[in-house]
């Protein structure tokens, strides 16, 4: 069954606080490959907590995971990712077009601080591959 085209321009609760810490970051770039050497987090991280807030707003719009392909994925900063930053992300459901019987669905999310400033913003396209 397609998505439901009244999802666009619908806010999801923003994901619970998250405490980033020099060890989370070192373990973040030991998987993808790299070594940690303090400071910064790379530019991906905030995946960590988009991909949270994805998740919440499947699990809300009983959307199988499954189903789901990455179609794209960017980051545009105010400021890096540090340790001791606590953050939250809250997704926008920011376009849905449907081809082929497959949704594609576009998303957008705001990563910001303990004072509520925004770090980063992401953006997302996932494409809900339709039943067989």
């Amino acid at each position: 069954m397609p998505v439901d085209q009244s999802l666009v321009g619908r806010v999801f609760p923003p994901t619970r606080p998250y405490a980033v810490t020099a060890e989370h970051i070192g373990s973040f770039v030991a998987a993808i490959g790299g070594a940690y050497d303090g400071g910064a987090a790379p530019a991906t991280y905030p995946i960590v907590l988009a991909f949270d807030a994805m998740n919440a707003f499947l699990e809300a719009e009983s959307i199988d995971l499954f189903r789901i392909v990455h179609g794209d994925q960017k980051f545009a900063y105010e400021r890096p990712v540090v340790p001791g930053d606590v953050l939250t992300a809250t997704l926008t459901v920011a376009s849905l077009r449907q081809i082929a019987g497959n949704d594609i669905i576009g998303t957008t999310s705001e990563i910001t601080d303990s004072s509520g400033a925004l770090v980063c913003s992401t953006s997302a396209t996932l494409v809900h591959r339709g039943a067989a």
